[in-house]
């Protein structure tokens, strides 16, 4: 149903920001670093609870929860889905860089100059406690839905920490979905960082480690050894030629190009002929893209290369997300009418913002789109250029907006009546 523009404005007017700052502020002083993801969901838990949500909590993984929950409806109206991931990249540095000011402590969550500064701030604390905090708008304005509002927050998201980030918590839900042990949603809102643009599409990856094995020789008897490293050299020649052609592919509107990209290299450091050599590769993927068929050509141009006799090589694939390569791509159309919907609540909060947009990065939106067929997109405040460094803040203004703008579209989505 269309609410009328008074009740738009007075649920606009319910924001109290004084909240708004203080829940933010609870959720970055959890450190929620990979692994440690427990932290923060006790402090979900609270919040979830103290707002009717009927918080439920399994670990994905030993002493690692996920948390969700759900305001149930009135009415036969739509379910819509706020999802995102409770943990952090690490905090390296972030102390050193701001010792002696006020934005020293990576958890303390200083605001200068309108901006909080915190690990975890903008990626994605900021958007999970929007979404939550539009709730606080609903109830303030006196608006009950017909449709139910859920949460779900998720661990293991973020890679970096050892044995970690392979989206072990989203999968645990996505499993516990399809089993109808909690239920699936219309529509869902992924609240990574994207300055409140509403992307429709995201790119696919694999990441490759490369092992090429010769064998050893001193450097006075080279004829005796098999170098590895010259091998390595034949072969990152025959994957740079496999990246032009790749990136000379039709670019996709939304992610742009695909590419593959040699991240790392390791080799030699003996007085002696390289026995041993390693490298890194990341290939990205265009939606509509087949992970099987991005790494089949990558293996081509590796194991096609022509070495001397004696060469081994390996790869292996460490980041197996929701496939054992890596992460696929995933797209939802762009003129859904959700999308719109969610476009225009953002524009009316704030008339710069709501661009329909694609990721040109990997995350979770994959799961609900590629195992659900749940049609699912990024859209929360934050700028992605700003996280997993000791710069990642958040405009307070930025966050407000998100926060009016989540309301309005619980509304318009999931229908709405004054009480």
């Amino acid at each position: 149903m269309t609410l009328s523009n008074v009740l738009f404005e007075k649920l606009d007017g319910a924001l109290d920001k004084a909240k708004a700052v203080s829940l933010l502020k609870g959720a970055v002083a959890c450190n929620s670093i990979t692994g440690n993801e427990a932290n923060f969901a006790a402090f979900l838990n609270d919040e979830m609870r103290s707002r009717n949500l009927e918080p439920e909590t399994e670990e994905f993984l030993p002493g690692r929860p996920n948390i969700w929950g759900a305001r149930l409806g009135r009415g036969k109206g739509k379910r819509l889905q706020f999802i995102g991931h409770t943990d952090t990249v690490h905090v390296d540095g972030w102390s050193d860089h701001w010792s002696g000011t006020e934005r020293e402590d990576p958890f303390g969550g200083a605001v200068v100059d309108g901006k909080m500064w915190a690990r975890g701030v903008s990626d994605l604390k900021g958007g999970i406690c929007a979404a939550i905090s539009a709730l606080d708008l609903l109830d303030t304005a006196g608006i009950c839905l017909a449709g139910d509002v859920a949460f779900a927050f998720v661990g293991d998201e973020e890679s970096g920490q050892q044995g970690t980030g392979i989206s072990a918590g989203v999968d645990h839900w996505t499993r516990k979905v399809q089993a109808g042990a909690i239920t699936k949603p219309d529509f869902a809102i992924y609240v990574e960082p994207t300055s409140l643009s509403v992307y429709t599409a995201q790119i696919g990856f694999f990441i490759a480690d490369v092992t090429v094995t010769g064998r050893s020789a001193y450097f006075g008897r080279p004829d005796l050894g098999v170098d590895a490293l010259k091998a390595t050299h034949s072969i990152l020649a025959n994957i740079w030629k496999h990246a032009e052609a790749r990136q000379s592919l039709t670019h996709h509107p939304l992610t742009g190009q695909s590419s593959v990209l040699v991240t790392g290299l390791d080799g030699g450091g003996y007085i002696a002929v390289p026995g041993e050599c390693r490298f890194s590769v990341i290939g990205s993927l265009r939606p509509g893209d087949r992970l099987e068929d991005a790494v089949a050509g990558f293996e081509a141009a590796v194991l096609g290369t022509a070495v001397e006799d004696g060469i081994d090589v390996n790869i292996a694939y460490p980041a197996g997300r929701d496939h054992r390569f890596g992460g696929t791509p995933a797209e939802i159309p762009t003129d859904l009418r959700e999308v719109g919907i969610l476009a225009n609540a953002i524009s009316q909060a704030d008339p710069s913002r709501g661009q329909i947009g694609g990721a040109p990065f990997w995350s979770e939106s994959s799961f609900l789109i590629n195992r659900l067929d749940v049609p699912t997109v990024y859209c929360a405040p934050g700028d992605i250029a700003c996280c997993h460094t000791s710069q990642e803040h958040l405009s307070l203004d930025e966050y407000f907006t998100a926060i009016r703008a989540y309301a309005r579209f619980m509304v318009a989505y999931c229908e709405a009546s004054e009480t």
